[in-house]
C-alpha cells in the first residue's frame, strides 16, 4: 500500500477511521471522504502523523456533484487513483411488518448500493490506468438473510451482486475487486441504525463487548487489500455459513435469528 492513492468513503469513524490509520501507517496517500469536515480534518492530521499523506474531502456520497469533486480532488492532489474503498454505509433495525415508512429502503439503497455504483463509474477510468483495486465493504448480511435487517441486507446483497458481476467484466483489465464481508463490528453505525419510525435508534442494540473491534477489522481489510484478495470473510460463522447455506440453508436461518436475538 506504500504510495497507493486511495479514496476511502465513510472515513470519519468506525471501520473507515481505523482503516485510514492502518493504511496511513503503510505509507498510503489517502483522500478521506465523509460528511463531517471537522472529524475528517482531525483524522487527516493523524494519518500524516502515522506516516501517510492525507486530504480531507467532505462528501455526501448520495450527491453526484460531491462524488465528482471527490475524484477530481484526489486526482489533483495525487495524480491518479489506485484504490477506491466503498465503506460509507447506513443500517436499520426493525421487523419489516413494524416499519412505518418504507422510504427507509430507498435511503439504504441510495447510500449502500447506488453511491458505490456512481463512484465506481467516476473512478473506473483512473483505476484502469493504474491497474488498480476496488474494495467493497459489504457485510455478512450481503451474503445471507438477516432478520430485522431486511432493508440493510437487501442493499448489501445488491452491492455484492454488482461488484461480483463487475469483477467478471474487468477480467484482464488489471483492475481487481475485493469484497469484504465483516460480521458485527464495534461502530457508531449501530447507534444511528434507523428504527421502525424512520428515526435513529440513538443507542446501539448490540452487545459491544462481544463484537470485533474496528482496528482488528481494519487490519484484516488492509491485509486483504495488499493481497488483492477476491473475498474476505472475518468470522468463523461467516466462513462456515457459506458452506452451510449450500448444504443446509435452514441452519443458516436459525444461526442468523440467534445472532439477532443475542445481539452479537
Amino acid at each position: 500500500m506504500k504510495g497507493s492513492r486511495i479514496i476511502l468513503t465513510g472515513a470519519s469513524e468506525g471501520i473507515g477511521r481505523a482503516l485510514a490509520l492502518a493504511l496511513a501507517a503503510r505509507g498510503a496517500r489517502l483522500a478521506l471522504a465523509a460528511r463531517d469536515r471537522d472529524r475528517l480534518e482531525s483524522l487527516a492530521q493523524q494519518c500524516r502523523a502515522a506516516g501517510g499523506e492525507a486530504i480531507a474531502v467532505p462528501t455526501d456520497v448520495t450527491s453526484q456533484q460531491d462524488l465528482e469533486w471527490l475524484v477530481a480532488e484526489t486526482v489533483k492532489s495525487f495524480g491518479g487513483v489506485d484504490v477506491v474503498v466503498h465503506n460509507a454505509g447506513i443500517t436499520m433495525w426493525s421487523r419489516f411488518d413494524a416499519l412505518q415508512d418504507l422510504s427507509i429502503f430507498e435511503r439504504l439503497m441510495d447510500v449502500n448500493y447506488l453511491a458505490p455504483v456512481r463512484l465506481t463509474a467516476l473512478a473506473l477510468p483512473h483505476l484502469r490506468a493504474s491497474r488498480g483495486l476496488i474494495v467493497a465493504v459489504a457485510s455478512l448480511a450481503g451474503l445471507t438473510g438477516v432478520p430485522e435487517r431486511s432493508a440493510y441486507a437487501g442493499s448489501k446483497h445488491a452491492m455484492v451482486g454488482f461488484f461480483d458481476s463487475l469483477r467478471i467484466e474487468l477480467a484482464g483489465s488489471g483492475v481487481d475487486v475485493t469484497v469484504v464481508a465483516p460480521d458485527f463490528v464495534v461502530s457508531e453505525i449501530h447507534k444511528r441504525a434507523i428504527g421502525p419510525d424512520g428515526e435513529p435508534l440513538g443507542t446501539s442494540p448490540m452487545q459491544q463487548s462481544k463484537l470485533m473491534t474496528a482496528p482488528e477489522c481494519a487490519r484484516q481489510i488492509a491485509r486483504a487489500m495488499e493481497k488483492r484478495q477476491r473475498q474476505l470473510l472475518m468470522s468463523t460463522r461467516g466462513k462456515l455459513g457459506m458452506w452451510l447455506k449450500l448444504l443446509a440453508p435452514g441452519i443458516i436461518d436459525r444461526i442468523a435469528a440467534k445472532a439477532i436475538r443475542q445481539r452479537h
